[in-house]
Protein backbone atom coordinates (compact mmCIF):
# COMPACT_ATOMS: atom_id res chain seq x y z
CA UNK A 1 0.00 0.00 0.00
CA UNK A 2 2.51 1.82 0.67
CA UNK A 3 3.98 2.49 -2.71
CA UNK A 4 0.99 3.11 -4.50
CA UNK A 5 0.65 6.10 -2.16
CA UNK A 6 3.79 7.11 -2.96
CA UNK A 7 2.91 6.63 -6.90
CA UNK A 8 -0.13 8.49 -6.58
CA UNK A 9 1.84 11.68 -5.25
CA UNK A 10 4.34 11.52 -7.54
CA UNK A 11 1.45 11.02 -10.53
CA UNK A 12 -0.75 13.71 -9.25
CA UNK A 13 2.74 16.09 -9.35
CA UNK A 14 3.50 15.46 -12.71
CA UNK A 15 -0.75 16.30 -13.54
CA UNK A 16 0.34 19.44 -12.26
CA UNK A 17 3.18 20.03 -13.95
CA UNK A 18 1.97 19.80 -17.13
CA UNK A 19 -1.35 21.84 -15.91
CA UNK A 20 1.11 24.28 -15.24
CA UNK A 21 3.27 24.25 -18.34
CA UNK A 22 -0.37 24.58 -20.63
CA UNK A 23 -1.14 27.81 -18.61
CA UNK A 24 1.82 29.72 -18.85
CA UNK A 25 2.42 28.09 -22.95
CA UNK A 26 -0.91 29.23 -24.17
CA UNK A 27 0.03 27.10 -27.58
CA UNK A 28 -0.20 23.05 -27.08
CA UNK A 29 2.78 20.92 -28.53
CA UNK A 30 2.50 18.84 -31.80
CA UNK A 31 -0.36 21.27 -32.62
CA UNK A 32 -3.09 19.85 -30.15
CA UNK A 33 -6.26 21.76 -29.67
CA UNK A 34 -6.20 22.67 -33.32
CA UNK A 35 -6.91 18.66 -34.97
CA UNK A 36 -9.14 17.86 -37.41
CA UNK A 37 -12.52 16.75 -35.52
CA UNK A 38 -12.10 19.03 -32.86
CA UNK A 39 -14.82 21.30 -32.40
CA UNK A 40 -14.99 25.25 -32.81
CA UNK A 41 -18.16 27.32 -33.65
CA UNK A 42 -17.40 31.42 -33.45
CA UNK A 43 -20.27 33.61 -33.50
CA UNK A 44 -20.94 37.39 -32.83
CA UNK A 45 -21.24 36.94 -28.57
CA UNK A 46 -20.36 33.33 -28.64
CA UNK A 47 -17.54 30.80 -28.61
CA UNK A 48 -17.84 26.90 -28.45
CA UNK A 49 -14.65 24.79 -28.62
CA UNK A 50 -14.81 21.05 -27.58
CA UNK A 51 -11.41 19.47 -28.14
CA UNK A 52 -12.89 15.67 -28.94
CA UNK A 53 -10.37 14.62 -31.46
CA UNK A 54 -7.27 15.62 -28.75
CA UNK A 55 -9.21 14.74 -25.69
CA UNK A 56 -8.83 10.95 -27.50
CA UNK A 57 -5.23 11.43 -28.49
CA UNK A 58 -4.02 12.65 -24.39
CA UNK A 59 -6.39 9.57 -23.39
CA UNK A 60 -4.62 6.95 -25.54
CA UNK A 61 -1.05 8.44 -24.85
CA UNK A 62 -2.33 8.47 -21.00
CA UNK A 63 -3.62 4.75 -21.00
CA UNK A 64 -0.60 3.59 -23.12
CA UNK A 65 1.71 5.37 -20.16
CA UNK A 66 0.01 3.55 -17.18
CA UNK A 67 0.24 0.02 -19.40
CA UNK A 68 3.93 0.49 -19.82
CA UNK A 69 3.92 1.63 -15.83
CA UNK A 70 2.14 -1.89 -14.62
CA UNK A 71 4.03 -3.42 -16.88
CA UNK A 72 7.20 -1.95 -15.35
CA UNK A 73 6.38 -2.79 -12.11
CA UNK A 74 5.37 -6.11 -11.91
Amino acid sequence: MESIGKTLIILGLFIVLIGLLFVFFEKLPFGLGKLPGDIYIKRDNFVFYFPITTSIIISIVISLVFILLSKISR
